[in-house]
C-alpha cells in the first residue's frame, strides 16, 4: 500500500511539472533565473553571449522570455528584432521612457525591476511587463515577463 501511494505521488508530481512547463508564459522566477544565466554567459564570453541572446540559442529563448542587452552607446547589442537600434530611447506603448529607466536601474551585482506596458508576442494590446535588469560590465541586460 505504501509503495502504491508513493508511486501515485510521483506520477502526480510528474504530471504537475509537465503542466507547469507547458504554461504559455514565463514566470517571474523563470525570468530571474534566465537573467542570472545571462550574467554568467556575458562574464564568460560577452561577444558569444550577445549573439546567442539575439538568436535565442543555448536556452536563451523560452516561450515569451528572452534576454536583451544594450551597450554603453545606448543601442541594443542583443535583441531578437531591435539589434542596433536605440535601447536607451525606447518607450513603451504609452510613452514611458522604459529604456532610460532600465539603464538607470541597472546596477552591477544586483537585480532591479522595471515595469512597463508592452504587447505579448503576436498581440497588439499592451499589458504590464516587468523586466529584471542588471549591469554586467559595459552591458545593461534584462529579461522581462508578462504580469497579466
Amino acid at each position: 500500500m505504501l509503495g502504491r501511494l508513493a508511486a501515485l505521488s510521483t506520477i502526480a508530481l510528474v504530471a504537475f511539472v509537465g503542466v507547469a512547463r507547458a504554461a504559455p508564459s514565463g514566470t517571474p522566477a523563470e525570468a530571474k533565473a534566465m537573467l542570472e544565466r545571462v550574467v554568467l554567459a556575458v562574464k564568460a564570453d560577452k561577444s558569444r553571449a550577445l549573439v546567442m541572446f539575439t538568436k535565442g540559442e543555448g536556452g536563451f529563448k523560452d516561450r515569451d522570455l528572452y534576454p536583451y542587452c544594450g551597450g554603453p552607446d545606448g543601442n541594443f547589442t542583443a535583441h531578437p528584432t531591435l539589434l542596433g537600434r536605440s535601447f536607451k530611447d525606447l518607450r513603451d506603448k504609452y510613452g514611458k521612457p522604459l529604456g532610460a529607466e532600465i539603464y538607470a536601474a541597472a546596477q552591477e551585482g544586483s537585480i532591479s525591476e522595471v515595469s512597463y506596458m508592452w504587447p505579448r508576442p503576436g498581440e497588439t494590446n499592451p499589458v504590464t511587463k516587468v523586466a529584471f535588469v542588471t549591469r554586467i560590465g559595459d552591458q545593461v541586460c534584462a529579461v522581462g515577463y508578462y504580469k497579466e
